[in-house]
């Protein structure tokens, strides 16, 4: 058989299959697992590869499915993500878009077109991390709180948030008007988002409900982790970065959100200092590390109302004798003036849990399902359990030959379009699926892909297709 005969075969077989079960959906308020939508790869690509035309019109005819290559390459500079296939600018088209490759402005079409059209079927906005955005240090340097506040300012109310998904799908028309984002990309970035690794954690809460943690990397190097305990007895993680390096660390927090960490140098029994700031945003502003003994295991605490009165005890370096040390601190100049130090018969301050008032933290390590022994946990007064992660912004995808580990609780699968099983087994699964590289009839599967992302979105064969298939607009 020819061809051309064989693709239109192919293409009726699938498009009869799915337009019973389409056109019956079509008609019905769906759940957003059981919907199919129209969808484009790498859509910042316009016409320099395919023929997709601009993010507006590609909106306008329908996509709801947005895909957008992202560096961090220039982070520092220009303070935001860039759009690109290899690198910042790779087989962008400007044409009927943003002029410049700033991620901010690209999501500020898609922002304006939904606030436009509040009945439109949810837009899912695909940012594929073609960069680790691991090794950014800091929000600064443009790590992932970064990303999710670019998101949240950009959507507002619009936003759809991985964190507000019920354990009961939501129908298509409840969330017409939303816009779901998603992670794809990097694995280790994608990891990074649902979990911490962590070693010798330690945290602490003041009475306003901001939480410190610090941690050591288990190879030398010190992150924190700030944070607000809720009314609801959870805590909301809003800021992380490296602040150093050493091990063993501990940390002190007063009503002023002041905070006094101590730890242990990585190759030597030296014991050091920060005073830090915790702003009202979860930025932390660090002193410069000063050393104020020799010793390990350091833990402190403040000792008065105020604030400024603080005790550390640490264990020597050459036997199990504790001494101690007392502290005042002057939060203006970012400094701890040391005094009387002596050996105490006193246990060093559990440094894993804090409370204030009736509030209670509690850090840990442990596995949590396919998670590593190390992972960063916590318990409050009201939880136990509950991951130390980046706030669940996004949704994290989980694609082919991806760890268990991302594929735990995953709702959005992905997979070239020429997978079929991996693609059929995830949609029977209630999962939704994307299929990159949709370009031919004989991608179709059934039940189609949620999402079958294609380069060629106005092809006659894929237009019939998908209506057909009864997606959604």
């Amino acid at each position: 058989m020819p061809r051309s005969r064989t693709v239109l075969a192919v293409l009726a077989v699938a498009a009869s299959t799915l337009l019973i079960s389409g056109a019956a959906e079509a008609s019905a308020d769906l759940p957003l697992p059981s919907a199919i939508f129209r969808a484009t790869h790498n859509s910042y690509s316009g016409n320099v590869d395919g023929a997709k035309n601009s993010i507006a019109y590609q909106l306008d005819h329908g996509i709801r499915f947005i895909e957008l290559d992202i560096h961090d390459n220039d982070y520092a500079t220009s303070h935001d993500y860039s759009i690109g296939h290899d690198s910042p600018g790779d087989q962008v088209d400007h044409t009927g878009n943003p002029a410049s490759n700033l991620l901010r402005d690209w999501l500020d079409v898609i922002n304006t077109w939904s606030a436009q059209h509040p009945a439109a079927a949810p837009i899912v906005v695909a940012l594929d991390l073609k960069d680790d955005l691991t090794d950014n240090t800091s929000y600064a340097a443009g790590n992932l709180a970064a990303l999710n506040q670019e998101l949240t300012s950009v959507f507002g109310s619009r936003l759809f948030q991985a964190k507000d998904y019920p354990a009961t799908p939501p129908t298509v028309d409840t969330l017409r008007g939303r816009v779901l984002p998603l992670i794809s990309g990097d694995g280790k970035t994608r990891t990074l988002y649902k979990r911490d690794i962590g070693y010798h954690p330690a945290v602490a809460i003041n009475g306003r409900g901001q939480v410190v943690e610090v941690h050591d990397s288990g190879a030398g190097v010190l992150w924190y982790w700030t944070g607000t305990y809720g009314a609801d007895g959870r805590v909301t993680w809003l800021r992380h970065g490296r602040y150093d390096t050493g091990v063993t660390p501990a940390v002190a927090l007063n009503d002023n959100g002041d905070l006094v960490e101590v730890h242990q140098s990585q190759n030597a029994t030296t014991l050091w200092y920060h005073v830090g700031h915790l702003g009202a945003d979860g930025e932390i502003t660090w002193s410069p590390s000063h050393q104020y003994d020799n010793g390990v295991l350091p833990t402190v605490t403040f000792t008065d109302a105020a604030g400024t009165g603080l005790r550390e005890i640490h264990r020597s370096q050459n036997n199990n004798q504790n001494w101690d040390w007392n502290g005042v601190l002057d939060a203006g100049a970012m400094t701890v003036s040391w005094s009387g130090n002596a050996k105490t018969s006193d246990a060093r301050y559990d440094k894993t849990t804090s409370t204030s008032g009736t509030s209670r933290v509690h850090v840990w390590n442990g596995a949590d399902g396919q998670t590593p022994a190390q992972t960063l946990r916590m318990d409050t007064d009201r939880y136990t359990g509950d991951r130390v992660q980046y706030q669940q912004t996004a949704f994290d995808e989980f694609q082919q030959g991806d760890s268990a580990e991302l594929k735990q609780g995953a709702l959005f699968y992905a997979a070239p379009a020429t997978e079929s099983a991996f693609i059929t087994a995830a949609r029977q699964a209630g999962r939704l699926v994307r299929g990159w590289d949709f370009d031919s009839p004989s991608n179709a599967t059934s039940p189609l892909a949620d999402y079958p992302a294609t380069n060629h979105p106005y092809d006659t064969w894929y237009q019939d297709l998908l209506t057909q298939s009864g997606a959604i607009e």
